[in-house]
Order: structure tokens, then C-alpha cells, then sequence
């Protein structure tokens, strides 16, 4: 393709006490350009992911950016918005700008601030990415989608927690080497098996650990054309991408089939002309344990119910074929909502680029990632490449 990353950012995810979505924003917007060794001048269009729905007061927050330097006054910014996949969207929209010949130099930045609400107001938010007239009524929020897709996946498949507590126990293992994670703790399978004082059940079968915590972030991307990469020390390609929308009522789809994904899937990897078993690695969207089982199947890890094998073979360990969410994933790094998709390219983007140290993948050539907005509705794809 024609887009290339040549610099990133990204801010540690956590709760943030005394910040806000604009001072966020800066920092990671800054520590981009500054490491991409850009001229502010070049930059000529901004997209900020921002899901907010009420996170924050703030509502109008584009021209947040310009503030990062006096320089972007008057440069072209927009605010992109698809539910948890808001920061993938913002990526692709500067890919579209850039291949579209619109701009040959893009500032991506992706924010939220979700810690300075209650967890029953994230709850309510959130659940905004829901559909509402059908949905509306689950006390946990999202959480308690995924448990009735968890629940229904169980009665179909049979009980499988061991499996999904396998999934949290590798994301935090190796949410441990990652500097920017919320979460870096080595929890073990047993803690994270068992429902306890310390690990209550959130929505029946789903237990803490088996949810993403409300986090507070921000991460960035410098994206130029491939003709402008030419000259940059670093340079990771776009191979492939893909958005895939999906009915948003969960009555119109079948909740144990992610074919939205499954479909980016297809198309990103057809577009890239490889097979998955090309990639070395994947981020993928595990806002809930669950969730990370059915994208095994929707990618073509597994057949339709034997999601649990993967995770039980140590197929998606960071030593295993497929390493799946070396970083931790949304589990252990936070879901700071605006910045999860940006996040999870700057981070695919250090692996092909040899700088994620602790959480390097060896000799990691292609990469794939996967973000989710809502319950599979919005879903992008991305095949990444190191070209320099």
C-alpha cells in the first residue's frame, strides 16, 4: 500500500489522577512528532479518535491537537468516532487521506479519560455503543452482553472457563514486560480461575479478570505516503486493511459467530496476499476473555467451538506458531476507548520495527491487528510490515 508509519507514541495506560483527554492528547501528539524527527510544518492532516459519549466534558475536541504546537494552527482536523474501534477508524482515515493524495504527512492521535467517572457511569456510557431499544437493560453494561455471550457459548459448547482463564492468565504474563499496561502483574491461571474476594464475578460466567479494566491514555502515529517514508529511518507498511460493518442489533446476527471480523479478516489478508499463517504475531481486541476465544475462530485459528483449543495447544503464547497479544492486549494494557486502536498499531508497529524489548516477538516480519467497535459491529483490520 501507500501508507507507511514512520514515527509513534504512546503514553503508560492507567488511571491518570490530575489529567484530562486535552493534556493527553499534547503529550502523546508531541512525543510523536518529536520521534518521527518530523518538521511540524510537514504535518498536513490530524485525525483524533475520541469515543468520549460523555466520558468527559469535553466534547469538541479536534482542534485539541493544534495545541500540541502553534505550527498546526489551521491544518485540517477531525474527530473520528466507532465505538471501541474509534482508534483504528482514525488510522484508516488517514490512510484513505493519504492514498487519496490528499495529504502526504498525517498526525493520528487517539485519547480518552475514563477514571474521573464512576464504574456505573462508564457502565452507562459505554453501553451507548450498544442497541439501545433491544439492549438497554443489562445492569452490567457491556459485560453483561459478553456474559450472555459467554453463557450461550457454554451451553453450546460446554463449560468453557478453563479456556478463558488460560486467555486472561497469557495476557497478563505478558502484560508484564509491557511499560505501558495498566495491569503488570503476573496473575497466574489459579487466581485467575476462581472466582474470589479479589476476583468477584462481574457478570455470571465473566469474572474480573476476565474483563478489560477502565483505563485513562493516549497513543499516536505519524503516517506519511510511501514516497515520503523513503527517506525516514523507520518505516512499517500498511499490507493490507479492512473495515467490515455489522448490524448493530444483537438480534440480527448469530452472537456466537463474529462474521464481521471473520470477514475483515479475509479481505485484509487477501488484500496483503498472505495466509495467517504468515503473521508473526497479532493484537487483537480482547475487551473480554470471551471475546479473544471467538476471534481464534473468526480469524481461522479454530473451527466454530474449539476456540478453547487454541489457548489449551499454547498456539497464541508469545513462544507459540501465532503469538496472540504480546503486549498484555486490552486485558492488561486498559481501554482507554479512543486510544485502543492507535495503541494497538504503535504497538504492532514497535514488534516490526525491533524496539518492543521485553515484549519483542523474534524475528517478527508481518503483523496483524484486530479492533473491535460494539459487539462485533465495527471491525478493522490491519496487516502491517517492516520496510525499513
Amino acid at each position: 500500500m501507500e501508507t507507511c508509519i514512520i514515527g509513534w507514541a504512546h503514553l503508560p495506560f492507567g488511571r491518570r489522577e490530575g489529567e484530562n483527554v486535552e493534556n493527553l492528547i499534547v503529550q502523546a501528539a508531541g512525543q510523536a512528532i518529536a520521534h518521527a524527527d518530523l518538521a511540524v510544518e510537514e504535518i498536513d492532516e490530524i485525525f483524533l479518535g475520541h469515543f468520549n459519549a460523555g466520558l468527559s466534558e469535553q466534547d469538541f475536541t479536534s482542534s485539541l491537537v493544534l495545541q500540541t504546537d502553534q505550527r498546526l494552527r489551521f491544518r485540517s482536523a477531525t474527530r473520528v468516532e466507532n465505538a471501541c474501534a474509534t482508534g483504528s477508524a482514525a488510522v484508516h482515515a488517514a490512510i484513505r487521506s493519504i492514498g487519496s493524495k490528499r495529504a502526504r504527512c498525517v498526525l493520528v492521535v487517539g485519547a480518552e479519560h475514563m477514571s474521573s467517572n464512576s464504574a456505573p457511569a462508564v457502565a452507562k456510557t459505554l453501553l451507548r455503543a450498544s442497541y439501545l431499544k433491544e439492549e438497554v437493560d443489562q445492569k452490567a453494561g457491556f459485560a453483561g452482553i459478553f456474559a450472555q455471550i459467554a453463557s450461550s457459548y457454554f451451553q453450546t459448547y460446554g463449560d468453557q472457563s478453563d479456556a478463558l482463564a488460560m486467555i486472561a492468565a497469557k495476557n497478563h504474563h505478558n502484560g508484564v514486560d509491557n511499560p505501558y499496561a495498566h495491569i503488570r502483574k503476573d496473575l497466574g491461571y489459579e487466581f485467575c480461575r476462581f472466582t474470589s474476594e479479589s476476583n468477584p464475578l462481574v457478570a455470571d460466567p465473566l469474572k474480573r479478570t476476565d474483563c478489560a479494566p477502565v483505563s485513562d491514555g493516549a497513543a499516536a502515529l505519524v503516517m506519511v505516503s510511501a514516497e515520503q517514508a523513503r527517506s525516514r529511518p523507520r518505516a512499517i507498511a500498511f499490507r493490507g486493511i479492512s473495515h467490515v460493518q455489522d448490524f448493530l442489533p444483537l438480534s440480527r446476527r448469530d452472537i456466537l459467530e463474529f462474521e464481521g471480523c471473520a470477514l475483515a479478516w479475509s479481505r485484509a489478508l487477501a488484500e496483503a496476499r498472505i495466509a495467517l499463517s504468515n503473521l508473526s504475531f497479532v493484537e487483537t481486541h480482547d475487551c473480554f476473555t470471551i471475546a479473544e476465544l471467538l476471534e481464534y475462530e473468526a480469524m481461522g485459528l479454530a473451527k466454530k467451538g474449539r476456540g478453547a483449543d487454541v489457548i489449551k495447544d499454547g498456539l497464541t503464547h508469545r513462544t507459540g506458531r501465532l503469538p496472540v497479544n504480546p503486549s498484555g492486549g486490552l486485558k492488561a494494557k486498559g481501554h482507554p476507548i479512543g486510544a485502543t486502536g492507535v495503541s494497538m498499531h504503535v504497538l504492532a508497529a514497535m514488534q516490526l520495527s525491533g524496539e518492543a524489548e521485553g515484549m519483542q516477538v523474534p524475528g517478527a516480519s508481518l503483523g496483524g491487528v484486530f479492533n473491535m467497535g460494539g459487539t462485533a459491529v465495527a471491525n478493522y483490520v490491519s496487516v502491517l510490515e517492516r520496510v525499513r
